[in-house]
């Protein structure tokens, strides 16, 4: 009976008991007789068995009993996924209030390599206007010694004021 059951328990499909529901756990196969444990909503079961309207099942201590399978369900009940998705909603809030901590602690405390950090990559900005200077200057003399050559082409070799 045991290979019987290890053989099945490899192709044993997950199923759940459904939303607000205590499950009834029987010994016999059409569920007669008093459940030997109450199996809570959102239990994770295996589903070794179909027969009609019943299912054998291994829950995750590895007992097994007969469930009716209208209470079973292949989706993890609304119950369950929003307990997970609140966890994992508590964990996200505290890594951002973590995060807004270390951020507001670099800024209150700055030493040189926390500011050096912030604005690496960054150009001050006196060196942006000086550069912008001498640009301009550069092309205004280019453009003065571009026309000067213009002008001294068409007056063979002359400048003309």
């Amino acid at each position: 009976m045991s290979l019987i059951c290890g053989v099945m328990g490899v192709s044993a499909e997950t199923a759940y008991v459904t939303d607000i529901l205590l499950l009834g756990l029987h010994e016999a196969e059409d569920t007669s007789g008093q459940p030997f444990r109450n199996l809570e909503s959102g239990a994770e079961l295996n589903v070794l068995e179909r027969v009609s309207d019943y299912a054998l099942v291994q829950t995750a201590d590895g007992e097994q009993g007969w469930v009716k399978s209208a209470y079973l369900v292949a989706d993890k009940p609304a119950r369950l996924r929003l307990t997970e998705v609140e966890a994992l909603l508590e964990i996200m809030r505290n890594e951002l209030i973590a995060a807004q901590d270390a951020e507001s602690h670099m800024m209150e405390g700055d030493s040189y390599e926390a500011l050096m950090y912030r604005y690496r990559g960054s150009v001050p900005i006196l060196w942006v206007v000086a550069a912008l200077v001498v640009v301009m200057a550069s092309g205004f003399l280019a453009g003065m010694w571009c026309l000067d050559a213009l002008i001294r082409r068409r007056h063979g070799g002359f400048r003309i004021y």
